[in-house]
């Protein structure tokens, strides 16, 4: 069991109260501009957990999630200067934790590798370069399923949770994956919708709120297979092997399916 999974629904919920509680029922109106106090309780019951799983550490769930309350924040209207301000002050936060020795050294390794990907090929730099051979390798059509050389050869660590796009991408070919990203794709459209039609600011905040941890979470598993993000252990939503990720993201799906089934209560 990984609470850090279970701790992104979590969070997602008491931001949106936090940050909507005062509209009551005055929907989307007058009131859909948090104050400074809501903003700062959203805040504060956001950066606890946070604090927390970042000294288990977990960057890559850390990032997920800040990603996702910033997402938030802009759609229950945060004003433009206080996100600004959040994002210097998140970039400064990792200039500390990179300085002050929070994170381990395999996480530092691997943001060196990220911006030097020959610096070590056959250490931190091996299970990147692993997955991006394999996907190479798939070509158009891939080199069919369970028949992946890569893959089959356990030369990709990780394949199952990590790493699981490299698998598409050689075993199902350029046409494979990018089906897998389309699935994904319309995932996050219908969420959007939902979002769009929300029947009150609570409602959209938490729909809003599910998309950007959906959208974040597979940008950044398929970018670290392609090389283009760093490694961080984040799982691709609906397709990587984990029960705490699986049912976190099922979780997140319900929470977009009781928004959904309101709104047309409402009409």
């Amino acid at each position: 069991l990984q609470p850090s999974e279970l701790t992104k629904v979590a969070v997602i919920l008491v931001v949106a109260l936090a940050l909507t509680h005062r509209a009551g029922q005055s929907g989307l109106a007058a009131e859909s501009t948090p104050s400074g106090r809501d903003l700062v309780s959203a805040l504060v019951l956001a950066g606890l957990p946070l604090a927390l799983i970042l000294l288990q550490p977990d960057l890559g769930t850390v990032l997920v999630v800040a990603a996702t309350v910033v997402g938030m924040l802009a759609i229950a209207g945060t004003p433009a200067r206080w996100l600004l301000a959040m994002l210097a002050a998140a970039v400064a936060m990792v200039a500390v934790a990179l300085l002050v020795g929070v994170l381990d050294d395999y996480q530092i390794d691997r943001l060196t590798t990220f911006l030097d990907p020959a610096a070590d090929p056959l250490g931190s730099g091996y299970n990147t370069r692993m997955a991006r051979l394999a996907i190479a390798g798939g070509g158009l059509i891939g080199q069919g399923l369970f028949h992946g050389a890569q893959t089959q050869g356990r030369l990709v660590p990780y394949q199952q949770t990590d790493f699981v796009f490299s698998v598409a991408g050689e075993e199902l070919g350029l046409l494979g994956a990018g089906l897998v990203i389309i699935l994904v794709g319309i995932v996050l459209w219908r969420g959007t919708r939902i979002a769009m039609a929300a029947p009150d600011l609570f409602g959209r905040v938490v729909a809003a709120g599910v998309v950007v941890w959906f959208a974040v979470q597979s940008f950044e598993n398929i970018g670290m297979n392609l090389g283009i993000m760093p490694v961080t252990g984040v799982p691709l939503p609906f397709v990587s092997y984990g029960g705490s990720s699986m049912f976190a993201v099922w979780a997140g799906v319900g929470l977009l399916t009781s928004v959904h089934l309101r709104s047309h209560r409402r009409h």
